[in-house]
């Protein structure tokens, strides 16, 4: 067991893992903060992304231990601190991006990436980002809808897959 120590949505918090542990298990486990899912453990879903020193990455790819001394930004973090949603996840709830809600931490992680880097994407370039991400209730008509409208364009043009 080693001793870890990251910076967690503005804390610095520390707790001992074992080589093997993913930042995934890391998080929900050992920092009780389990809003980071995990669906698949293989990279595939994308529920578990979250930032690392400013980076989307899929958190049961990477071990907790490269992460000690790094910056990590989850989807408790995103929130005021009074519990206000951000535009992005007003944005999926006035747009409905959600059923069960199991992918939305990562999809809403995915989507901050994307609109930190490119304020207004297009249709298409959403669509395009979140391929590494995977929901299997809404059909991302809604999830597209949303993250469109976080960036403040227009969605009435989207047409429904």
């Amino acid at each position: 067991m080693s001793q870890v120590t990251m910076t967690v949505n503005g804390k610095e918090m520390s707790g001992d893992a074992e080589g093997r542990t993913l930042l995934s298990q890391f998080l929900r486990e050992t920092l009780g903060l389990t809003g980071t899912h995990v669906g698949c453990d293989t990279s595939q879903c994308g529920a578990c992304v979250v930032h690392v020193d400013g980076v989307a990455v899929k958190a049961c790819t990477m071990l907790a231990m490269e992460a000690d001394g790094a910056s990590v930004d989850t989807i408790e973090g995103q929130a005021a601190p009074d519990g206000t949603l951000n535009a992005l996840q007003q944005a999926f709830q006035d747009h409905h991006g959600l059923q069960c809600g199991f992918c939305t931490p990562g999809m809403i992680m995915s989507a901050a990436d994307l609109l930190k880097n490119n304020p207004t994407p297009t249709e298409a370039e959403v669509r395009h980002h979140l391929e590494g991400n995977i929901c299997r209730c809404t059909g991302y008509h809604n999830i597209v809808k949303a993250i469109m409208a976080a960036s403040g364009q227009d969605v009435s043009s989207i047409a429904a897959e």
